[in-house]
């Protein structure tokens, strides 16, 4: 069976309802990266962090996955599917994906703010004294800037192995996650959906691009026939 990866961002959440991250209306808007995605944010007024990643749990509650999502998941009637997300919603699964591995960590789960716990399923609020067995603070699972992001080497393995590579709600602009696609095998040929495409260095580079300038769910309609002649 043949292995497509799909390359998704916020864009591709758009259409129901979260704002792209940096967007000018975007969540991120009234506040500062520094002041709500950094370990030191947190360190510095943890109150405000969490207060700001529960709103966002809070308005994910009320979204439902759109037509994009979907016409992802239903790739896996036909093709070994893996998307790479750097969002931190879980609308592709509810969409109905079976494979998502999540660069950036997942809104929908905390860890220990020290050592190595395991993350764990998280759906309300998140306040001081929320603790796990070892009476660790918890935090969200969420990578922020300047931490590792620990599934980028899985993620370039999936890569490796791709028959077929489809871009869609990101401009691949922001490193580690703008390199994944360079490692794509030369002959896997890459679609790339956006409504405004910026192509990329790694993009120009590619000797199959096709570049779909449309928005998430239109760009996957066409996506979805256009891998029937490339595969």
């Amino acid at each position: 069976m043949k292995h497509v990866v799909v390359l998704s961002g916020a864009g591709i959440s758009a259409e129901s309802g979260l704002k792209t991250f940096r967007d000018s209306n975007g969540l991120w808007e009234e506040h500062r990266v520094e002041d709500v995605a950094t370990p030191e944010a947190f360190a510095r007024n943890p109150e405000l962090v969490m207060r700001f990643y529960n709103l966002r749990r809070a308005q994910l509650r009320d979204a439902r996955p759109n037509e994009g999502h979907r016409l992802i998941a239903e790739l896996e009637q036909q093709y070994r599917v893996t998307v790479i997300t750097q969002n931190v919603d879980d609308l592709h699964e509810r969409g109905g994906s079976t494979r998502v591995l999540h660069l950036h960590g997942e809104l929908t789960k905390v860890r220990p703010v020290r050592g190595h716990g395991k993350p764990r399923p998280w759906s309300g609020d998140l306040a001081i004294g929320d603790v796990d067995e070892q009476g660790t603070q918890l935090r969200p699972h969420i990578v922020w800037f300047g931490e590792e992001v620990p599934m980028i080497e899985r993620a370039v393995e999936e890569v490796q192995t791709a028959d077929a590579v489809i871009i869609v709600g990101t401009s691949l602009q922001v490193y580690p996650a703008a390199g994944l696609v360079g490692f794509a095998p030369e002959s896997a040929p890459v679609i790339y959906i956006d409504p405004s495409p910026a192509v990329s260095f790694e993009l120009r580079n590619r000797s199959q691009l096709h570049v779909l300038e449309m928005g998430g769910s239109e760009g996957m309609r066409e996506a979805t026939a256009l891998l029937k002649e490339l595969l």
